[in-house]
Protein backbone atom coordinates (compact mmCIF):
# COMPACT_ATOMS: atom_id res chain seq x y z
CA UNK A 1 0.00 0.00 0.00
CA UNK A 2 2.83 2.06 -0.06
CA UNK A 3 1.49 4.18 -3.41
CA UNK A 4 -0.87 5.53 -1.05
CA UNK A 5 1.61 7.10 0.91
CA UNK A 6 1.77 10.04 -1.92
CA UNK A 7 -1.50 9.70 -3.45
CA UNK A 8 -1.25 12.82 -5.54
CA UNK A 9 2.36 12.52 -6.96
CA UNK A 10 1.35 8.68 -7.97
CA UNK A 11 -1.72 10.09 -9.80
CA UNK A 12 0.43 12.47 -11.68
CA UNK A 13 3.41 10.72 -12.70
CA UNK A 14 1.49 7.73 -13.20
CA UNK A 15 -2.68 7.34 -14.77
CA UNK A 16 -2.76 11.36 -14.44
CA UNK A 17 0.45 12.15 -16.63
CA UNK A 18 -1.63 13.59 -19.24
CA UNK A 19 -2.67 16.07 -17.60
CA UNK A 20 0.28 16.39 -15.03
CA UNK A 21 1.89 20.04 -15.50
CA UNK A 22 5.67 19.75 -14.27
CA UNK A 23 8.66 21.52 -13.52
CA UNK A 24 11.67 19.66 -11.90
CA UNK A 25 10.60 17.51 -9.36
CA UNK A 26 7.26 19.22 -8.79
CA UNK A 27 3.80 18.29 -10.65
CA UNK A 28 0.53 20.08 -10.21
CA UNK A 29 -3.13 19.68 -12.23
CA UNK A 30 -4.58 22.20 -14.40
CA UNK A 31 -6.38 24.89 -12.18
CA UNK A 32 -9.94 23.35 -13.78
CA UNK A 33 -8.81 19.90 -12.93
CA UNK A 34 -7.63 20.28 -9.23
CA UNK A 35 -5.50 22.19 -7.55
CA UNK A 36 -3.43 19.56 -5.87
CA UNK A 37 -0.21 19.38 -6.09
CA UNK A 38 3.13 17.03 -5.62
CA UNK A 39 5.91 17.69 -3.85
CA UNK A 40 8.72 15.36 -3.43
CA UNK A 41 9.33 13.51 0.10
CA UNK A 42 12.41 15.95 1.07
CA UNK A 43 11.39 19.31 -0.83
CA UNK A 44 14.56 21.66 -1.27
CA UNK A 45 14.63 25.26 -2.08
CA UNK A 46 14.89 24.59 -5.57
CA UNK A 47 11.37 22.48 -5.39
CA UNK A 48 9.50 25.55 -3.66
CA UNK A 49 10.29 27.92 -6.17
CA UNK A 50 9.29 25.67 -8.42
CA UNK A 51 6.03 24.74 -7.37
CA UNK A 52 5.59 28.94 -6.90
CA UNK A 53 6.45 29.11 -10.81
CA UNK A 54 3.43 26.36 -11.41
CA UNK A 55 1.09 28.19 -9.08
CA UNK A 56 1.94 31.41 -9.67
CA UNK A 57 2.30 34.19 -7.49
CA UNK A 58 -0.74 34.62 -4.90
CA UNK A 59 -1.96 30.94 -5.69
CA UNK A 60 -2.49 28.01 -3.64
CA UNK A 61 -0.74 25.23 -2.92
CA UNK A 62 -2.75 22.84 -2.07
CA UNK A 63 -0.53 19.78 -0.83
CA UNK A 64 -3.04 17.77 -0.40
CA UNK A 65 -1.62 14.91 2.17
CA UNK A 66 2.54 15.67 1.44
CA UNK A 67 4.13 16.69 4.95
CA UNK A 68 6.59 18.62 3.23
CA UNK A 69 7.16 22.11 5.18
CA UNK A 70 6.79 24.96 2.75
CA UNK A 71 8.93 28.66 3.02
CA UNK A 72 8.12 30.94 6.00
CA UNK A 73 6.61 33.48 3.89
CA UNK A 74 3.90 30.87 2.35
CA UNK A 75 0.83 31.97 4.47
CA UNK A 76 -1.31 28.47 5.70
CA UNK A 77 -4.72 28.22 4.25
CA UNK A 78 -5.95 25.64 5.77
CA UNK A 79 -5.00 22.47 7.68
CA UNK A 80 -7.73 19.72 8.77
CA UNK A 81 -7.02 16.44 10.35
CA UNK A 82 -8.45 13.28 8.81
CA UNK A 83 -8.14 9.83 7.80
CA UNK A 84 -7.72 7.30 4.14
CA UNK A 85 -9.58 4.63 4.17
CA UNK A 86 -9.50 1.49 2.12
CA UNK A 87 -12.63 -0.53 0.99
CA UNK A 88 -13.38 -3.69 1.68
CA UNK A 89 -14.29 -6.17 -1.08
CA UNK A 90 -17.77 -6.03 -3.01
CA UNK A 91 -20.88 -7.54 -2.26
CA UNK A 92 -24.38 -7.59 -3.74
CA UNK A 93 -25.61 -6.19 -7.27
CA UNK A 94 -25.57 -2.36 -8.11
CA UNK A 95 -28.69 -0.73 -7.18
CA UNK A 96 -30.37 -0.36 -10.91
CA UNK A 97 -30.79 3.40 -10.29
CA UNK A 98 -27.34 3.84 -10.93
CA UNK A 99 -26.24 5.42 -13.96
CA UNK A 100 -22.64 6.31 -15.66
CA UNK A 101 -22.36 10.12 -16.40
CA UNK A 102 -20.52 11.26 -19.42
CA UNK A 103 -19.21 14.61 -20.90
CA UNK A 104 -23.28 15.19 -21.38
CA UNK A 105 -23.63 15.42 -17.24
CA UNK A 106 -20.11 17.92 -16.72
CA UNK A 107 -22.71 21.05 -16.52
CA UNK A 108 -25.71 18.94 -14.33
CA UNK A 109 -22.73 17.12 -11.82
CA UNK A 110 -20.76 20.72 -11.21
CA UNK A 111 -24.18 22.29 -10.66
CA UNK A 112 -24.89 19.60 -8.23
CA UNK A 113 -21.27 19.96 -6.53
CA UNK A 114 -21.59 23.98 -6.12
CA UNK A 115 -24.78 22.99 -4.07
CA UNK A 116 -23.50 20.47 -1.94
CA UNK A 117 -19.77 21.10 -1.31
CA UNK A 118 -18.74 17.45 -1.55
CA UNK A 119 -15.09 19.04 -2.08
CA UNK A 120 -12.77 20.77 -4.37
CA UNK A 121 -14.65 20.18 -8.02
CA UNK A 122 -14.16 22.57 -10.91
CA UNK A 123 -15.49 22.67 -14.50
CA UNK A 124 -12.73 19.53 -15.62
CA UNK A 125 -12.49 17.33 -12.21
CA UNK A 126 -14.98 14.95 -13.91
CA UNK A 127 -12.39 14.00 -16.08
CA UNK A 128 -10.28 12.24 -13.51
CA UNK A 129 -12.57 9.00 -13.59
CA UNK A 130 -15.92 7.18 -13.96
CA UNK A 131 -18.38 9.32 -11.99
CA UNK A 132 -21.59 7.47 -11.41
CA UNK A 133 -25.01 9.19 -10.22
CA UNK A 134 -28.32 8.81 -9.44
CA UNK A 135 -31.49 10.94 -11.16
CA UNK A 136 -34.70 11.73 -9.86
CA UNK A 137 -37.29 12.91 -12.81
CA UNK A 138 -33.90 13.10 -15.19
CA UNK A 139 -32.55 15.43 -12.47
CA UNK A 140 -28.82 14.29 -11.12
CA UNK A 141 -29.53 14.15 -7.61
CA UNK A 142 -26.81 11.77 -5.97
CA UNK A 143 -23.36 11.11 -7.35
CA UNK A 144 -19.72 9.82 -6.49
CA UNK A 145 -16.69 9.74 -8.75
CA UNK A 146 -13.25 8.68 -9.05
CA UNK A 147 -10.14 10.98 -8.31
CA UNK A 148 -7.04 10.30 -7.35
CA UNK A 149 -5.16 7.15 -9.01
CA UNK A 150 -1.80 6.02 -7.81
CA UNK A 151 -0.54 2.92 -8.68
CA UNK A 152 -3.36 0.73 -9.47
CA UNK A 153 -5.68 2.37 -6.51
CA UNK A 154 -8.48 4.76 -7.57
CA UNK A 155 -9.68 7.05 -5.11
CA UNK A 156 -13.60 7.47 -4.56
CA UNK A 157 -14.56 11.45 -4.20
CA UNK A 158 -17.28 13.88 -4.91
CA UNK A 159 -19.73 11.66 -2.89
CA UNK A 160 -22.80 14.17 -2.46
CA UNK A 161 -26.25 14.23 -2.41
CA UNK A 162 -28.65 16.92 -3.12
CA UNK A 163 -30.75 18.06 0.04
CA UNK A 164 -34.20 17.06 -1.17
CA UNK A 165 -32.75 13.58 -1.91
CA UNK A 166 -31.35 13.24 1.43
CA UNK A 167 -32.56 10.08 3.73
CA UNK A 168 -32.35 7.85 1.23
CA UNK A 169 -29.21 6.18 1.70
CA UNK A 170 -28.11 7.25 -1.93
CA UNK A 171 -24.54 8.29 -0.50
CA UNK A 172 -24.33 4.70 0.18
CA UNK A 173 -26.18 3.32 -3.07
CA UNK A 174 -23.17 5.04 -4.98
CA UNK A 175 -19.84 4.15 -2.73
CA UNK A 176 -20.87 0.59 -3.00
CA UNK A 177 -21.44 1.06 -7.15
CA UNK A 178 -18.50 2.94 -7.45
CA UNK A 179 -16.41 0.28 -4.94
CA UNK A 180 -17.90 -2.72 -6.96
CA UNK A 181 -17.44 -1.16 -10.59
CA UNK A 182 -13.42 -0.16 -9.40
CA UNK A 183 -12.73 -3.43 -8.35
CA UNK A 184 -14.11 -4.79 -11.83
CA UNK A 185 -11.94 -2.71 -13.49
CA UNK A 186 -9.27 -4.24 -11.72
CA UNK A 187 -8.57 -0.86 -9.27
CA UNK A 188 -8.60 -1.20 -5.67
CA UNK A 189 -10.72 1.24 -4.03
CA UNK A 190 -9.68 4.03 -1.28
CA UNK A 191 -11.18 6.90 -0.14
CA UNK A 192 -10.06 10.13 2.09
CA UNK A 193 -12.54 12.21 4.70
CA UNK A 194 -12.00 15.12 6.84
CA UNK A 195 -12.64 13.96 10.72
CA UNK A 196 -15.26 17.04 10.91
CA UNK A 197 -17.34 15.02 8.69
CA UNK A 198 -18.96 12.54 10.86
CA UNK A 199 -21.90 11.96 9.21
CA UNK A 200 -19.30 10.84 6.50
CA UNK A 201 -17.33 8.88 8.74
CA UNK A 202 -20.03 7.07 9.86
CA UNK A 203 -21.17 5.70 6.32
CA UNK A 204 -17.57 4.30 5.60
CA UNK A 205 -17.72 2.35 8.54
CA UNK A 206 -21.24 0.78 7.80
CA UNK A 207 -19.89 0.00 4.46
CA UNK A 208 -16.97 -1.68 6.07
CA UNK A 209 -14.02 0.49 5.06
CA UNK A 210 -10.76 0.34 7.44
CA UNK A 211 -8.75 2.93 8.65
CA UNK A 212 -4.91 3.14 6.94
CA UNK A 213 -4.09 6.17 8.10
CA UNK A 214 -4.36 9.59 10.09
CA UNK A 215 -3.72 12.63 7.35
CA UNK A 216 -3.42 16.48 7.18
CA UNK A 217 -4.90 18.05 4.26
CA UNK A 218 -3.30 21.46 3.82
CA UNK A 219 -2.85 24.27 2.04
CA UNK A 220 -0.57 27.12 1.56
CA UNK A 221 -0.93 30.78 -0.37
CA UNK A 222 2.20 31.39 -2.63
CA UNK A 223 3.44 35.06 -2.14
CA UNK A 224 2.13 37.45 -4.28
Amino acid sequence: MTELDDPVGGSLRGAHAALARTVGRVATYPADVATFCAVPADPTDQDWADLARLVGPGGLADLFTAPGTPPADWAPEFAMPGRQLVAPDPTGDVDPRVVELGRADDAAMLELATRTRPGPFFTRTAQLGTFLGIRDGGELVAMAGQRLRPGGWVEISAVCTDRRARGQGLAAVLVAAQVARTVADGGRPFLHVVDTNAGARALYARLGFTERRRVVFRGFRVPA
